[in-house]
């Protein structure tokens, strides 16, 4: 008698993007599968100080919250240093939207806002749009979520 099961074959690729995918929505700091960088390499400060988002470099980096952050100027890195609560992206650099349904998301560094002092980053700009029409009740929808989210 023949059986008909057939073995799951896994990539390694597919394996490693499973593994992210369980492990990244319990980490504090939403940062990159390879690397540990913290908002995909951008430089957390220039949103306050250019209002752009700019990539950072390998040469002025630190790590906080067990990720690694780099920034454009090693004066930048400096400023985060020194109070990195006031340049961290809210909910851990997570899709603020998500966050506000109850869930996390990756973010375009590109997709970001500036609110009352607080960088909030979203999932692209479509989300960043429908982010925007209610930002006031997203943003009490996610800080009540957040961290418990991550949990």
């Amino acid at each position: 008698m023949q059986s008909s099961f057939k073995p799951l074959r896994l990539t390694a690729m597919t394996v490693l993007a499973m593994l992210s995918l369980s492990a990244s929505a319990k980490d504090a700091i939403n940062s990159t599968l390879f690397g540990n960088v913290a908002i995909e390499g951008y430089d957390t400060v220039a949103y306050f100080t250019q209002n752009s988002a700019v990539k950072g470099s390998r040469d002025f980096e630190t790590t906080w919250m067990d990720a690694k952050w780099r920034f454009a100027s090693a004066e930048n890195r400096d400023l985060f240093i020194e109070n990195p609560d006031k340049y961290a992206p809210q909910y851990g650099g997570y899709c603020a939207y998500a966050v506000a349904k109850n869930s996390t998301a990756g973010i375009e560094p590109e997709q970001f806002e500036i609110v009352d002092g607080k960088l909030y980053l979203n999932y692209n700009a479509k989300i960043k749009a429908t982010w925007l029409e209610m930002r006031d009740d997203y943003i009490i929808a996610a800080d009540n979520n957040w961290p418990g989210v991550i949990e």
